[in-house]
């Protein structure tokens, strides 16, 4: 089984084929291909690790987008002793949610022959 390590919104995630991630809300519509190129990390079973610098750029991951959403809300609630001063907000974070399609390793050769 091969595994990547990918950033998204500021966060980084391991994924693997098949699996289904939330992240923070992207531009792209629901059933579309979406194409992760800022794989960090990629590993599989027999502890073969390829490592980038800051990235690796011959590796890239795609998912399809299932749906977006919004998360459960959270109250946020100010306080201060002796002043009656009582403050108290809401905010719900939006998401998406993904479906890993497949981790996949550019051919060099491949892409010199279209060149």
């Amino acid at each position: 089984m091969l595994y990547a390590i990918i950033e998204t919104g500021g966060k980084q995630l391991k994924v693997k084929n098949g699996d289904h991630v939330f992240i923070e809300k992207i531009n792209a519509d629901v059933n579309e291909l979406f194409i992760f190129k800022n794989v960090l990390c990629v590993f599989d079973d027999n502890k073969n690790i390829e490592i980038g610098f800051p990235y690796i750029t011959n590796y890239y991951v795609t998912a399809i987008v299932e749906k977006h959403g919004l998360s459960k809300k959270i109250r946020v609630f100010k306080y201060k002793a002796k002043n009656n001063d009582r403050k108290t907000k809401g905010h719900r974070q939006k998401y998406t949610k993904l479906k890993i399609k497949e981790i996949v390793k550019k051919d060099d050769k491949k892409e010199s022959s279209k060149k």
